[in-house]
């Protein structure tokens, strides 16, 4: 087995992307990476828009095309990143149940209850049941990578796939806090009967102790009993809303002041979680829920350093939502790369 030293000794990181089932063409493997990415092809509860579990592939394919020179790390990729195999059986599983979740979401949307059939009911038990075997999954995954002194990334998938990994970090660690960019606050209590919906995750997220601040930054659709539950979180549930945020950029107040702000409500760990939705949908026109308005890809890079020149550690990331696309690929390769770098400089 090759030493990092050789591994680096003999791999040009300005050559062209090599095919070899890596992000970026890398030379990594398992054992000589310090970030270990697991990609998700997840999508059993999304309510709109199909695609989201081909994001992981799209992301992988992509993420060749990119130049290694980064500016905020120039020798980042030396850390070493490897993506784990992209489960087969994950996507199967994902695509059939998927068909399943569509039967109970158009029997919610003719005004049916699932207490009104019994085959409606056992679906839908099913799908939660599956759900929750997927976060065990990773899980494991996870916390066997973390035990290794490695970091570890998630890509989706729809946004319900981290929740697995979020649970394991709260073994090692406390007290933690997410940064959570969305177009969607995805507070919503078992939406649409599902447990781990796509629109569930924080909230489910918020039942984890050791997650002491959630900071959601671009929100601009979002249910008044979602504003309610943010209202009475104590503080514990802060909401930067995208069009306070444009009126506020309006009046002259830099993006970076904000950012400051927005950090400064974070505590010493901080978890990333990115939903591309969050973006201006430009950028990633073939996520699972688009709406107008939201960031632009350097802002949110902004609000990233801006944790790290903070001097608060990024202790993991996901990024999810990516659509089946090239283009949308390309932004979600640029952005978990950008995420791996800044995760090593913390």
């Amino acid at each position: 087995m090759a030493t990092r030293e050789e591994i680096l000794q003999n791999f040009d990181p300005n050559g062209i992307g090599v095919d070899n089932g890596n992000l970026l063409g890398l030379p990594f493997d398992y054992e000589s990476a310090n970030i270990i990415v697991f990609g998700v092809p997840w999508e059993v509860t999304v309510s709109y828009g199909f695609g989201t579990a081909a994001g992981p592939k799209r992301i992988l394919a992509a993420s060749r095309q990119l130049d290694l020179f980064d500016f905020d790390n120039s020798d980042g990729w030396e850390q070493g990143i490897f993506m784990a195999e992209i489960s087969a059986d994950i996507q199967q599983k994902s695509d059939d149940l998927r068909q399943k979740a569509t039967i109970i979401i158009e029997h919610l949307e003719q005004g049916k209850l699932v207490e009104d059939e019994p085959e409606i009911k056992e679906i839908l038990e099913e799908i939660n049941r599956e759900s929750q075997a997927l976060n065990q999954w990773l899980f494991e995954q996870a916390k066997t990578a973390m035990n290794l002194g490695k970091k570890v990334a998630v890509i989706g998938g729809d946004h319900s796939v981290p929740l697995g990994y979020m649970q394991a970090l709260a073994e090692l660690y406390p007290n933690f806090g997410i940064l959570h960019i969305d177009a969607h606050s995805d507070l919503r209590d078992a939406y649409e009967g599902f447990e781990f919906s796509h629109a569930s995750i924080m909230f489910n997220a918020l039942q984890i102790p050791q997650i002491s601040k959630l900071v959601q930054v671009g929100i601009r659709d979002i249910s008044q009993g979602e504003v309610n539950l943010i209202k009475q979180s104590e503080g514990r549930v802060s909401a930067y809303y995208d069009p306070m945020l444009k009126q506020k950029l309006y009046a002259g107040v830099t993006w970076l002041d904000l950012c400051k702000q927005i950090v400064a409500e974070l505590p010493q760990q901080v978890y990333i979680s990115f939903d591309v939705d969050g973006l201006d949908p430009k950028l990633c026109p073939h996520t699972g829920t688009p709406v107008p308005g939201g960031l632009e890809l350097e802002q949110a890079f902004c609000l990233f350093r801006e944790v790290v020149h903070s001097g608060r550690e990024i202790i993991g990331f996901d990024v999810v939502e990516v659509g089946d696309d090239e283009w949308d690929a390309n932004v979600g390769a640029r952005t978990v790369y950008k995420l791996c770098n800044l995760m090593s400089l913390t």
